[in-house]
């Protein structure tokens, strides 16, 4: 048997960072046994229905790496087959049309409240004989089991039962011909041939529901996996309160797919005490044994320190390109020198940022263009003293003639023992004059990387 997993998020707004665990899981599982991962978008509600969050979802897909097999299937492209199925529910006596009125159904819900009972339609159209009231446009509701047990042997949660009584006569097919999501969702994955079904504990109530669509087709029923929740540092449902919860916004903050990757298979699966695992020892060791039943927290210091190793490993021209991309993305301008730069500059720059988003703040020094402007600690530094070290600096880096890290250095500790003052009284009031602030990387590298024209350029405007 070939092993088929599928992703099917709702197009409803941005991919939530639980949803992209979901396609991970699934698409490491379906890796791991040599199978295949279809996508399907679950585009049933079209009042909320959102093509840019089609696009958004796609391109997060696409952002992490993650593959599918097949076209993208639109669910809502396949309502004939969903009402086919309903009707072929009802030839076999499986289903039935319901004729209540709204009125009738919300008597129903006042009784059962009045009486304490969890509100449910009671049935009277199951195996009623009588004439269909004129009209009105029934339903179609499913025959739920009356007595027995329901059970689910789920890979992750374990063997989970209900009874019967608990499952309600579920409306497959509304008034107006469009067939409801249980019921779709059934069709689609028995069509697309899925065999497992890897998803988030919070479809697991559904779980006994679409169970009974598929035994009254004779279908056979896949296997189940549900995942914990993802929940914010403090416990809460992870939310926008806790800061960046879309994929999107990962990628923006300068976050490598890599260590998305990593990230998020930690969440809930472990193997051993691996906190490093690249996407080949994820594919080799994926399993449901490692995936646990508690919630996990999500742990931003947990997803920077990953993200730090991943970037240290990271080629340093596709991290210049990202850091452009970001500088763009802002519309902050920079300099034709600025690649150069940076490229000069990564192996230092990667080894002290957790991600891109860090590294273009710690590399403003290479991208900063035009007049320099001062920051309040940094004009402080540019007092009468300070300009007057300026410029004994740039008179002196003015005539090295050989302009690299180690002259530059000791054209400095020369100033500073001319002074009388330490080196960090020299060193300070020339970042501030470079870069308009009061950090940057390793001063005399970045000087020699800038070279003689724009360091001078940038004292002289300082001055």
């Amino acid at each position: 048997m070939t092993i088929v997993t599928r992703f099917p998020p709702s197009p409803t707004g941005f991919m939530h960072i639980g949803t992209a665990r979901t396609g991970l899981f699934n698409w490491l599982y379906a890796k791991h046994n040599k199978g295949k991962m279809r996508f399907r978008i679950e585009d049933t509600d079209r009042a909320r229905h959102s093509e840019a969050a089609v696009e958004a979802i796609i391109n997060g897909l696409k952002w992490l790496e993650i593959d599918w097999d097949g076209d993208i299937i639109s669910q809502y492209a396949c309502g004939a087959r969903h009402t086919e199925i309903a009707h072929e529910l009802v030839k076999r006596g499986e289903a039935y049309y319901c004729y209540c009125t709204p009125d009738e159904l919300e008597k129903m819900r006042e009784s059962a409240k009045a009486e304490g009972r969890i509100a449910s339609y009671d049935r009277r159209w199951r195996d009623s004989k009588n004439t269909p009231p004129a009209g009105i446009k029934p339903v179609i509701r499913i025959k739920a089991p009356l007595s027995g047990e329901q059970l689910v042997n789920d890979k992750v949660q374990g063997e989970v039962r209900v009874n019967a009584e608990q499952l309600d006569d579920f409306i497959i097919l509304r008034s107006d011909g469009v067939p409801t999501y249980m019921l779709a969702v059934v069709v689609d994955d028995h069509d697309m041939g899925v065999t497992h079904v890897i998803r988030g504990d919070d479809h697991f109530n559904n779980t006994f529901r679409q169970n009974v669509i598929y035994q009254a087709m004779g279908w056979d029923i896949p296997v189940y996996a549900h995942l914990p929740l993802i929940l914010g540092p403090d416990g809460a449902k992870l939310s926008k309160r806790h800061g960046a919860t879309g994929v999107e916004e990962y990628r923006n903050l300068g976050y490598l797919p890599e260590a998305m990757r990593n990230y998020l298979l930690r969440l809930c699966w472990s193997h051993g005490d691996d906190e490093i695992i690249s996407t080949e020892q994820a594919i080799e060791w994926f399993d449901f044994d490692g995936i646990g039943k508690s919630p996990a927290r999500f742990d931003f210091d947990k997803l920077n320190f990953i993200n730090s190793h991943y970037m240290k490993l990271a080629d340093n021209n596709r991290l210049v390109d990202l850091s452009l991309d970001i500088l763009n993305r802002v519309g902050h301008s920079y300099s034709p020198s600025t690649k150069k730069y940076l490229f000069a500059a990564m192996d230092e720059l990667k080894t002290r940022a957790k991600t891109i988003a860090g590294l273009v703040d710690d590399s403003r020094i290479y991208w900063m263009t035009g007049a320099i402007t001062m920051d309040e600690k940094a004009a402080a530094l540019l007092d009468v003293a300070g300009i007057a070290i300026v410029k004994k600096l740039g008179v002196a880096l003015k005539n090295l003639s050989n302009f690299d890290n180690a002259n530059i250095e000791l054209a400095c500790k020369a100033i500073g023992e001319s002074e009388g003052v330490k080196l960090g009284k020299v060193m300070m009031p020339l970042r501030a004059a470079l870069t308009g602030t009061t950090s940057s990387p390793s001063l005399f590298h970045a000087i020699e990387i800038l070279g003689k024209d724009e360091v001078l350029r940038r004292i002289e405007q300082s001055i």
